[in-house]
């Protein structure tokens, strides 16, 4: 069975569609591999975002991670989580284009620094920072 999915698509409706897309490809730098638009005001962009992995966690692994990076619950059902080079210069770059510190850049057990945000779209996102 390796090897049959071949890319991996979070799909999220945000309700500000120009903050979301500003804010992820123009803050973040994901890169934007296609964009359409339809009838109305029907719009979607597919922004790159490195290598994508799914993380199944179960209830107790939400709420460890929640504690370590934040110190309470407040996390909705998923999260975003981003590597970036510079967590602590990526946080500060997402806080002036809209995005909500929930709690700063922190050491985690494992090692990586990571930042929970609060980013344009109600999308709760880490940034994270690995080792070395």
């Amino acid at each position: 069975m390796s090897g049959e999915v071949r890319q991996m698509r979070l799909v999220v409706e945000v309700e500000d569609f120009d903050a979301a897309v500003a804010f992820f490809r123009d803050t973040l730098g994901l890169d934007e591999e296609a964009a359409f638009s339809g009838d109305g005001d029907e719009r979607v962009m597919i922004l790159q975002a490195g290598r994508a992995t799914l993380e199944l966690a179960n209830p107790a692994h939400h709420r460890y991670v929640d504690a370590v990076e934040v110190g309470r619950p407040v996390a909705p059902r998923f999260r975003i989580a981003l590597e970036v080079g510079d967590v602590t210069a990526k946080t500060a770059e997402a806080v002036e284009a809209g995005a909500e510190v929930v709690a700063p850049p922190t050491v985690t057990p494992w090692q990586s620094v990571n930042a929970r945000l609060e980013a344009p779209g109600d999308l709760h996102i880490t940034l994270f920072q690995e080792p070395g």
